[in-house]
């Protein structure tokens, strides 16, 4: 017995996108930047950016020759994700042991990225311009934060999704983290929610008018029997969701894609059943990566 593939799709919406690359003295230092500068940004409905981080960088990946990382943020306007970037990198990168923060796109609008945090500096700050670019290098307690000017933005998607609905809560689990794996090891994406994985999968709207979004009762089992349209049997005892944003639609279709795989792969054998996504009818966004097409 195969795992099904529901005929339906995952609906998504657009975004602006940023990418930063922090350095440090050492991984180490540059990831506990990251973790920080990326922490409570699941999802737009209160975080008010989504972020998570893409990828580790080499040395001789980054403008100063130090390792770091990669990190992806979106938001639902250029205005937001400016707000965000700055009080993320002032609060969570700037503060962090040694790091430094760089634009990691060539081509976009840009917003400030060091601009205004070099008046941390108190006047002793200083710009250099290297190749075009100009970077605030500012004087702290161990050594100096050296920071790019700006940093471009760019049109993203947000929102693609799967949900995977299995016999039981380790079956989902095994699941959902098969598919995080797989999915992390492409470029361009990110998992916003904690571990890659969101149990809390809402639909739009709600019965409470001051709510934008509200539990997804046709995928919770408890509601199996109650809600006025159930999407599951009864062998299905849990469902994990896994939430993807990209720089690119191709870049989340390639996502679901792996992840989608990695969850086939794991089979009926491992307690998976069903593969499924969220549409909402049109509701959401403009963005449909339909789950036939993304299965060969």
């Amino acid at each position: 017995m195969t795992v099904l593939i529901d005929d339906t799709f995952a609906e998504a919406f657009p975004m602006k996108a940023t990418r930063l690359l922090i350095t440090a003295h050492n991984l180490t230092w540059a990831r506990h930047a990251a973790v920080a500068a990326t922490g409570f940004a699941t999802s737009v409905i209160a975080c008010g950016c989504e972020a998570g981080i893409e990828r580790e960088l080499s040395a001789d990946e980054t403008p100063d020759g130090r390792p770091g990382l990669a990190v992806l943020l979106f938001a639902m306007s250029g205005k937001e994700l400016a707000k965000q970037v700055e009080r993320r990198v002032g609060q969570c990168v700037l503060t962090c042991p040694t790091t430094a923060v760089f634009a990691g796109l060539r081509e976009g609008e840009p917003i400030a990225l060091g601009k205004n945090l070099r008046f941390f500096g108190d006047g002793w700050q200083q710009s250099k311009v290297i190749g075009g670019v100009r970077y605030w290098r500012v004087p702290v307690m161990d050594g100096e934060f050296v920071a790019q000017e700006t940093t471009p933005v760019v049109k993203g998607v947000g929102g693609g999704n799967l949900l995977f609905l299995a016999r039981d809560t380790d079956a989902a689990l095994a699941a959902a983290e098969a598919a995080v794996t797989a999915m992390r090891r492409l470029p361009d994406v990110v998992l916003p929610f904690p571990g890659g994985v969101v149990r809390s999968g809402s639909k739009v709207g709600s019965r409470y008018p001051a709510l934008m979004a509200s539990t997804n009762d046709a995928f919770c089992p408890t509601l199996r029997g109650l809600a006025r349209r159930s999407e599951l049997d009864e062998r299905i005892g849990c469902v994990m969701e896994i939430v993807i944003d990209g720089l690119s639609e191709a870049a989340v279709a390639a996502a679901m894609r792996v992840g989608i795989e990695a969850g086939v792969a794991l089979g009926t054998a491992g307690g998976l059943l069903r593969i499924s996504a969220g549409n909402y009818g049109g509701k959401l966004g403009p963005f449909h990566f339909h789950l036939h097409r993304l299965t060969p």
